[in-house]
C-alpha cells in the first residue's frame, strides 16, 4: 500500500505535527473541537520531502491523492472547481512543523478564472467583490507562483487608481477591477509568453509545488539557519475552502492574540480590517482598527470570537495567535498557533501560566526561547537622556527595547554597513519577508505603513529586535535614501534612536544603560536554576566583565584570557620588550614588569567574584600579534626602544609564521619560554594569596594550559607551573590549593585524553579552535565561503556559533569517556563561544559535561538553555 501524503482537516490532530505541519495540525484540531473551521486538505511534509528526492517533481500518486481529497472538499463544501454557478475557491498555505512568519508564501482565491469570477459575481450579487478577489489572486499567483515582480501589479493598480481619482483600494469599482484584471493578464502574457492559466487543477497543482520550493527560497533558509530548524523537515501545504473578508461592509478579516504578544498582558489583543483580505493586515498596506471595537460594530460575532479565544488557550494552555475571517457576519477561524511574543511577553505569560495553574514550572521553563532573552540583557536608554531628547516621530510600538545607530533604507545595505561594524536602523515603508537578512543585521527597524501584526512587527518580536511600526508621521523617498520627520530630512548615515516599548522616533543617537535581572525574568531564571544541574560560567578578562556576569548569574569564570591583559598602551611596551629581547635575562627583566600588572588583573578578578572558581588559561596568541607590521610603525618603535629599525625589522620579520593559527602558540611558548609560564602562575597564585588575606575569600584557581596536543607538552609546562606555585607558597608562608588542567582543542588532545588526564585535573574543550583544526579551516577566512556552503546545502548552519554535533561532538564525547576512564569525575567544560548557544547548551549536558562557559551576555541564555535539556531529558 502506498504512503498517504494527504489529511483531511477531519483525518488529523495536533499530535501529528510532524506530518501535517504546525498550520495543517492545528486545523484538524480546531476541526475536532467543532470550531467554525472552512474545510479543507493537508498535503503533508514527507510529499515536500519526496519532491525534492524526486527532482523537484510532484509524484503521480501524490497528484491523485491530491485530487481526490479535492473531490471530498468540494462535496463538503457543495462547491465545484470552476463552476460558473457555485465555483469552490481555496486559499494554498505552506505550514511547516515550526512557525516560521512571512517565511513563506501564501496563495488566495485560487479557483478564480474568466468564467469562476462571473459565477462569483452572479452568486454573490456583488461584482465588484469578484473582480478584486480576482486582481488579487492573478497578483499573486504571479508573485509566489511565478516569480513575477509585484511591483509591476501595483504600479498598475496605482495608475488605474491615480486615472480615476481612487484613493485607496476600495474606492475602485467594479468596472475598474475589470480594467485592472485585463491589464494584470496582459502583463503576465508578456512576462510569461502564455495566457494565465484559466484550469483550477493547474492553478493548484503550481502552487503547492510553489509552497515547496519555497521551503528552499534563500530567506526560509536564513530564517532557518537563525533559528536552527533542520532543511530536511520539509513543509506542509494546506488547502483551505476561501472565505471572504471583502465582500462588503459586514465582512472583515483580523489578527488577535489571547494577550499581549509585546508586553504579556492577559488582555484579547489584535487588529481587524473590515471589507478586506487576510494578506492586507499583514502586509501592513492599510492601518487597521483595534479587536476591542469588533465589539461595539459586531457584538454578537465579538463574543463568539472571545469566547474561542479563551477555549483555544486552555486547550493548548499557552498564549494564541489566531486569524479569523468574517464573511457577511459569521465568523470563521482559519488558523492558531503559539504566537510569537517578545521576550519580556514571555517572560510574563510563562510565570503567570504557572500562577494561573495552567503550566508547571518544567513546563514554563519550556515556553520562552532561551535566544529571545537577548533583548532584555542589552541597554534600554538613559531616563535622563531621553528627556532631553526630542520626539521627532511617533508609530506602534511593534517590538519593544531600545536601538541607536546609522539610517539605511534597504536590507542590503543594512547588512554591508553591519558587516563594516556600523550600528544599523533599518527605515522602510514596510518590510516583506524578502528583508530578513537587513532586519536580523539591524539594531532596530522603523516603518512608516503597517499595524502591530504587520510582517515587519512580527519578526522583530521573533528576533527580540526593537521595532517602530506605522510611523504615518515620516516621509520616506526610498531612491533618495532620505526621510522626513518634522520638518526635517534625514538622510542615510545619519543617527537616529527607536523606542519599541513607546513608538518614539528621535532623531539624535540617545545614550543607553545595562539591563538588570528582575521581576518576571528573575522569577523564571530562578525556576531555571532549581531544574538545571549543568553549571553556567562566564568568558571574563576583567573586573567590569565578571562583575556584570555575576549580575547574569554567573558561578565563576570558565575563561580568563590573559593575552588580552597585554594588549593596554600602558602594558604593550613591556610585552614588546620581551618579545625582542635576546637573552633569558633581558627576558625575565622584562617580565618583572609586567608581574605587578597581570597580578592586579586576576586580584581585580578574584574580587569581582567573591570566591567563585576562576580558570585562568595562559598565554595563547602568537608573539608576533604584539608587534607592528608596517614600517613606519616599526621605525617609532624601534625608536621608543632604543633600537635600530633593522633590528627591529628583523625581529618582526623572524616572528612571521605561514599559518599563525598552527604556528608558535599556546602551550608551544611555555615549552620555548618557560619563564612566561613562571610570571604567570606567581601572578596567580600571589594574587590568591593576597585577597584571602585581604578580603577573606578562599580562591581556587584554576591554570589552564592552551593547545595540549601531546601529554609530554603539559608534563613539562606542568611541572614549571607546580615548582612555582611551591616557590611562592613557601615565600609567603601560605598554602592554597590550586588545579592544573588544559583545554582540548586539538584533535589528537581528544584522542589521547585517557593519556593527558594523567596529567591534566580538568578539561575544557575549547570548540572555537578545536571546530577550526576538525575542520582544517580559518574561523576569520571561513566567512568568505560559508554563504556557498549554505546556498549548496553542504552546511545548514554556522560551526562556529552552533557546535557540529557530529564531528567535533564525536570527538568531545570521546575525550570525556577516556578522561574519565583516566581520572573518574574529573571536571569538565566548554568554553569556547559555543558556550551560549542553546542547542549546544543542550548538547553539553546530553554528553555529561560540568559547566559551560560563554561571555557575560549569554549568561542568562544557557542557565536557560540548561533548564530546558534536563526537562526534554525526562
Amino acid at each position: 500500500m502506498s504512503n498517504k501524503y494527504v489529511y483531511l482537516f477531519s483525518e488529523g490532530n495536533a499530535e501529528m505535527r510532524n506530518l501535517l505541519g504546525g498550520k495543517g495540525a492545528n486545523l484538524a484540531e480546531m476541526t475536532g473541537l467543532g470550531l467554525p473551521v472552512p474545510q479543507g486538505f493537508t498535503v503533508t511534509t514527507e510529499a515536500c520531502t519526496r519532491y525534492y528526492e524526486d527532482g523537484k517533481v510532484i509524484a503521480d500518486e501524490i497528484v491523485d491523492q491530491i485530487y481526490e481529497a479535492l473531490a471530498k472538499t468540494e462535496e463538503i463544501n457543495g462547491k465545484k472547481f470552476g463552476d460558473l454557478e457555485n465555483p469552490f475557491l481555496v486559499s494554498v498555505r505552506s505550514g511547516a512543523r515550526v512557525s516560521m512568519p512571512g517565511m513563506m508564501d501564501t496563495i488566495l482565491n485560487l479557483g478564480l478564472n474568466d468564467v469562476a469570477v462571473k459565477g462569483l459575481a452572479k452568486l454573490t450579487q456583488n461584482e465588484r467583490f469578484a473582480y478584486d478577489s480576482y486582481r488579487r489572486f492573478i497578483q499573486m499567483f504571479s508573485d509566489v507562483v511565478m516569480e513575477i515582480d509585484k511591483r509591476k501589479f501595483e504600479d498598475i493598480l496605482d495608475e488605474v487608481k491615480a486615472s480615476v481619482g481612487a484613493k485607496v483600494d476600495t474606492d475602485l469599482s467594479a468596472d475598474d477591477l475589470k480594467v485592472v484584471v485585463e491589464k494584470y493578464k496582459a502583463l503576465y502574457l508578456k512576462e510569461m509568453g502564455v495566457e494565465f492559466p484559466q484550469d483550477p487543477k493547474v492553478q493548484l497543482l503550481e502552487s503547492v509545488k510553489a509552497v515547496f520550493r519555497s521551503w528552499d527560497n534563500p530567506r526560509a533558509n536564513v530564517y532557518r539557519r537563525m533559528n536552527d530548524i533542520p532543511g530536511d523537515w520539509g513543509t506542509a501545504v494546506n488547502v483551505q475552502a476561501m472565505v471572504f473578508g471583502n465582500m462588503g461592509d459586514d465582512s472583515g478579516t483580523g489578527v488577535a492574540f489571547t494577550r499581549n504578544p509585546a508586553t504579556g498582558e492577559n488582555k484579547l489583543y489584535g487588529e481587524y480590517l473590515f471589507n478586506a483580505q487576510g494578506e492586507d493586515v499583514v502586509a501592513g498596506i492599510r492601518t487597521p482598527n483595534p479587536i476591542a471595537d469588533l465589539h461595539k460594530t459586531m457584538p454578537a460575532v465579538y463574543d463568539q470570537f472571545a469566547e474561542i479565544a479563551n477555549t483555544l488557550e486552555k486547550h493548548y494552555r499557552d498564549m494564541q495567535d489566531m486569524e479569523f475571517t468574517i464573511e457577511r457576519g459569521k465568523l470563521y477561524m482559519l488558523q492558531t498557533r503559539n504566537g510569537k511574543r517578545t521576550a519580556a511577553a514571555a517572560l510574563k505569560i510563562a510565570v503567570d501560566l504557572v500562577n494561573e495553574g495552567m503550566l508547571t514550572k518544567e513546563e514554563a521553563v519550556m515556553k520562552v526561547e532561551p535566544k529571545q532573552l537577548d533583548s532584555l540583557l542589552h541597554p534600554q536608554f538613559n531616563a535622563d537622556a531621553l528627556k532631553k531628547a526630542e520626539v521627532i516621530a511617533r508609530g506602534l510600538p511593534a517590538s519593544p527595547g531600545a536601538a541607536c545607530g546609522k539610517v539605511y533604507f534597504t536590507a542590503e545595505e543594512a547588512v554591508e554597513a553591519a558587516k563594516d561594524g556600523s550600528k544599523v536602523v533599518l527605515v522602510r515603508l514596510e518590510t516583506s519577508p524578502e528583508d530578513i537578512e537587513g532586519m536580523y543585521a539591524s539594531q532596530g527597524i522603523l516603518t512608516a505603513r503597517g499595524g502591530m501584526t504587520s510582517h515587519a512587527a512580527v519578526v522583530a518580536r521573533g528576533m527580540g529586535t526593537c521595532c517602530v511600526a506605522g510611523c504615518g508621521d515620516i516621509r520616506i523617498n526610498e531612491e533618495a535614501k532620505t526621510f522626513e520627520a518634522n520638518g526635517k530630512t534625514y538622510k542615510e548615515g545619519d543617527y537616529i534612536s527607536i523606542d519599541g516599548s513607546t513608538g518614539n522616533v528621535y532623531g539624535e543617537a540617545v545614550e543607553t544603560i545595562d539591563a538588570a535581572v528582575t521581576g518576571d525574568f528573575a522569577t523564571l531564571m530562578g525556576w531555571a536554576d532549581d531544574i538545571r544541574t549543568l553549571s553556567v560560567r562566564t568568558n571574563a578578562d576583567t573586573p567590569r566583565d565578571a562583575r556584570q556576569a555575576v549580575k547574569f548569574g554567573a558561578e565563576g569564570i570558565g575563561l580568563c584570557r590573559t593575552e588580552h591583559m597585554f594588549f593596554d598602551e600602558d602594558r604593550i611596551p613591556a610585552m614588546r620588550e620581551m618579545i625582542v629581547a635576546k637573552t633569558e635575562e633581558q627576558r625575565r627583566a622584562a617580565l618583572n614588569k609586567l608581574l605587578p600588572m597581570q597580578k592586579a588583573d586576576f586580584k581585580g578578578i578574584y574580587e569581582a567574584m567573591e570566591g567563585r572558581p576562576v580558570t585562568i588559561r595562559f598565554l595563547d596568541p602568537p608573539l608576533h600579534e604584539f608587534l607592528p607590521h608596517n614600517d613606519e610603525d616599526i621605525a617609532a618603535l624601534a625608536k621608543e626602544m632604543g633600537l635600530t629599525f633593522d633590528e627591529l625589522k628583523g625581529t618582526v620579520e623572524s616572528l612571521h609564521e605561514f599559518n599563525p593559527m598552527l604556528g608558535h602558540r599556546g602551550c608551544r611558548l611555555s615549552v620555548t619560554y618557560p619563564e612566561i609560564a613562571e610570571m604567570q602562575t606567581r601572578a596567580v597564585i600571589e594574587a590568591a594569596i593576597e585577597v584571602k588575606a585581604e578580603k577573606g575569600y578562599d580562591i581556587l584557581p584554576e591554570i589552564m594550559i592552551p593547545l595540549v596536543g601531546e601529554v609530554k607538552e603539559l608534563k613539562y609546562v606542568k611541572a614549571v607551573v607546580v615548582e612555582t606555585a611551591q616557590k611562592v607558597m613557601d615565600e609567603k608562608g601560605v598554602k592554597i590549593d590550586y588545579k592544573v588542567g588544559t583545554m582540548i582543542e586539538i584533535p589528537r588532545a581528544a584522542l589521547t585524553a585517557d593519556e593527558i588526564a594523567t596529567e591534566a585535573e580538568f578539561f575544557s574543550f575549547g570548540t572555537n579552535d578545536l571546530t577550526q583544526m576538525t575542520f582544517g579551516f580559518s574561523r576569520d577566512d571561513a566567512g568568505n565561503f560559508l554563504d556557498d556552503y549554505y546556498a549548496k546545502k553542504i552546511f545548514e548552519s554556522d560551526p562556529f556559533a552552533r557546535v557540529d554535533q557530529v564531528g567535533v561532538g564525536k570527538l568531545m564525547k570521546m575525550a570525556v569517556k577516556l578522561g574519565r576512564e583516566t581520572r573518574p569525575g574529573m571536571k569538565m567544560g566548554i568554553c569556547g563561544e559555543h558556550g551560549g548557544d542553546p542547542s549546544t547548551v543542550v548538547f553539553c549536558h546530553n554528553i555529561g559535561l560540568n559547566y559551560v562557559s560563554c561571555s557575560p551576555f549569554r549568561v542568562p541564555i544557557a542557565r536557560l538553555a540548561a533548564a530546558q535539556a534536563v526537562v526534554m531529558g525526562k
